[in-house]
């Protein structure tokens, strides 16, 4: 049994920075890709970035690349996304993930534990 506890949502002006913590507990995810997804209201929930399970892998959605970044610790059995240069588009809840398929999985079927979701609002 794996848990996922996001943290670090909030409120930024467009332009500005946050950076989200996804923390895993009830097993070690050291050999676990992870991923971040977001969903705003009446959309289905779409892929942000993913991870490999060391660290050397990421992928990005086009909408992000550039602009946000996702890294891990594995001694801290944490999982980052530095989300840069804001737009209100970004505004969602935004989930982490862990993948089954111990590879980066870009949909949602490859993922089978989820956090509870942090909001991020993006203000213009």
């Amino acid at each position: 049994q794996v848990q996922l506890v996001e943290s670090g949502g909030g409120l930024v002006q467009a332009g500005g920075s946050l950076r989200l913590f996804c923390a895993a507990s009830g097993r070690t995810f050291s050999s676990d890709a992870m991923g971040w997804f977001r969903q705003t209201p009446g959309k289905e929930r779409e892929f942000v970035a993913g991870i490999s399970w060391s660290g050397d892998n990421t992928y990005y959605a086009d909408s992000v690349k550039g602009r946000f970044t996702i890294s891990r610790d594995n001694a801290k059995n944490t999982v980052y996304l530095q989300m840069n240069s804001l737009k209100p588009e970004d505004t969602a809840v935004y989930y982490c993930a862990r993948s089954y398929l111990r590879a980066i999985a870009t949909m949602t079927p490859g993922y089978d534990y989820w956090g509870q979701g942090t909001q991020v609002t993006v203000s213009s």
